[in-house]
């Protein structure tokens, strides 16, 4: 990174930009590697990874489950439905990705359908799938994953 950017502060976030796009997260090794380039501690490049929602520390899952928080979408109960997969696939507190790498469940900005709300999105980690879903329940949100678990042991 330093052979690119240099040992500037002010290229902290591209950096994060660009080991996230190689890695699709950020991995501790490369956020302290990060420090010790720029001479700062490590608290301040998490503060700043941990501050934008676009980076995330931990690996996402093979396909993530965008949970839609937008109006309608909340008002039609998926602040319920997002509550509901992270009991369902076992989620612990301060983690978004399921045990066996499979899921990973983000809460997401309106997507522009509320006419479907409440609306849930699943995307692959490689972004070569993508299917949106309207009208979610616990009911279908059961069946969409046992679909997709189907899916991802091919």
């Amino acid at each position: 990174m330093a052979s690119r950017y240099g040992r500037e502060r002010r290229y902290l976030i591209r950096m994060l930009q660009d080991i996230q796009s190689t890695y699709g997260y950020l991995p501790q090794e490369a956020l302290e590697a990060i420090a010790r380039e720029l001479g700062t501690h490590l608290s301040k490049v998490l503060t700043v990874a941990t501050f934008y929602h676009q980076f995330r520390l931990e690996k996402p899952g093979e396909f993530i489950i965008l949970v839609c928080m937008g109006t309608a979408c909340h008002l039609r109960g998926n602040a319920e439905n997002y509550r509901f997969l992270r009991t369902y696939l076992g989620l612990r507190p301060g983690r978004s990705t399921t045990e066996d790498g499979v899921f990973s469940v983000e809460k997401a900005r309106c997507f522009g359908c509320c006419g479907m709300a409440p609306v849930v999105m699943i995307v692959s980690r490689d972004g070569s799938y993508r299917r949106l879903y309207g009208g979610v329940t616990p009911a279908k949100l059961r069946r969409i994953l046992a679909d997709h678990r189907r899916m991802a042991s091919r």
